[in-house]
């Protein structure tokens, strides 16, 4: 299943193979799909995706101050305001009923994996420019879609996880910045934008997330 998030997103996911598969189809998504997934390997996973969250939600404010554009502005100020009131929430929710508080969670130490990937990310948008940001910035939107989607309905354990990204909320903000990337990409360097050199160094940065998207999941399913 390939979901249609828009032109850019599906030539970059083409480049990115194999790597988008291992990231969609990590064996951390399987076990957590199927319910089998080991509890602490959760709970680890989502004190660490709730410090990425935070600096993604930095990063997607530095989309806001890279822009010139208002609909640009507007999007990724929503996103912003999404992750901090309506994903860093849940994991607070769902933490919270095994004990792990907020202000836990606010101490977490990054775990390598966290810092390389969320770093890249940052780096890409004060190295180079807003289209660099967005490239980096577009594996974990499209992926956790993608998967949401793949396990939508799967139930069990983890189920209002995968309901969270497989739900109608989440795909439309996969629309959204898909959309998004679209139009930035047109407006910067023209419709034929996948035939300029410069695409090449947008879809190295949407590779290089996705590896490091893989990463986070092994960091999830070890505890490391």
């Amino acid at each position: 299943m390939t979901p249609d998030y828009g032109r850019a997103f599906a030539l970059w996911r083409q480049a990115a193979a194999p790597h988008w598969d291992a990231y969609v189809d990590h064996a951390f998504v399987r076990q957590l799909a199927a319910g089998s997934l080991p509890r602490d390997s959760f709970l680890h996973y989502l004190q660490q995706d709730y410090v990425f969250l935070l600096h993604f939600a930095r990063s997607w404010a530095l989309v806001f101050a890279k822009s010139e554009r208002m609909s640009e502005m507007a999007l990724a100020s929503s996103i912003a305001h999404g992750l901090l009131n309506g994903e860093m929430p849940l994991h607070v929710e769902i933490c919270g009923r095994e004990g792990i508080t907020e202000a836990m969670l606010q101490q977490t130490p990054e775990s390598p994996a966290n810092m390389a990937y969320t770093r890249y990310v940052q780096a890409s948008g004060y190295a180079g420019d807003m289209l660099d940001l967005l490239a980096a910035l577009a594996p974990c939107v499209f992926g956790y879609g993608e998967i949401g989607l793949i396990h939508k309905g799967s139930g069990g354990p983890y189920g209002e996880w995968t309901a969270t990204y497989g739900g109608a909320d989440y795909q439309k903000v996969c629309h959204d910045v898909g959309a998004l990337i679209d139009g930035a990409l047109e407006a910067r360097l023209g419709p034929d934008w996948p035939s300029l050199p410069r695409a090449y160094d947008l879809a190295r940065h949407f590779r290089q997330a996705t590896q490091l998207e893989v990463g986070f999941w092994q960091m999830g399913l070890d505890r490391t």
